[in-house]
């Protein structure tokens, strides 16, 4: 499982032509399921989420987590973080997960963090959507289970 995070100001997820869900201060998270994908990459990537010490303390070092800041988390399913390029111009996506599994793994990802009772808003799985991020920093990090990122 891979996942792009980032630390923002605000964010936002529009499904469709269906009002903005938004969040404050806190995480945006794009999620990509891989094919070899299971539970324990879904418990690995949940935790690091939840724990990763992206926000500043009272001097300005990496210290504190979004729970730490009562931040908020937007995430989002995106299949094409496991696209690969290394033939051709066109990414193929072959390393991603079929459909019906990733949106199992995907569901039980934010189940878990939902259990940490930090505000969560996501998009919907296998659907257009537009996705503003106010980036914050800008601080970036890249997850992979299966590369223990």
């Amino acid at each position: 499982m891979r996942a792009v995070v980032q630390r923002v100001s605000s964010g936002w997820v529009q499904v469709e032509e269906q009002p903005k869900r938004s969040i404050g201060a806190g995480l945006v998270v794009l999620i990509g399921v891989g094919k070899d994908d299971h539970d324990s990459d879904v418990r690995y990537i949940a935790d690091k989420i939840l724990n990763l010490r992206i926000f500043p303390d009272q001097d300005g070092k990496f210290d504190r987590s979004v729970a730490d800041v009562a931040g908020e988390l937007l995430v989002v399913s995106q299949f094409t973080l496991y696209g690969d390029c290394r033939k051709g111009r066109r990414p193929s996506f072959t390393n991603a997960a079929a459909p019906e599994v990733a949106l199992t793994l995907f569901e039980k990802l934010l189940d878990m963090l939902k259990e940490s009772g930090i505000h969560l808003i996501t998009g919907e799985f296998q659907t257009m959507m537009q996705v503003g991020i106010l980036n914050e920093g800008p601080v970036t990090v890249l997850l992979d289970s299966k590369k223990n990122l």
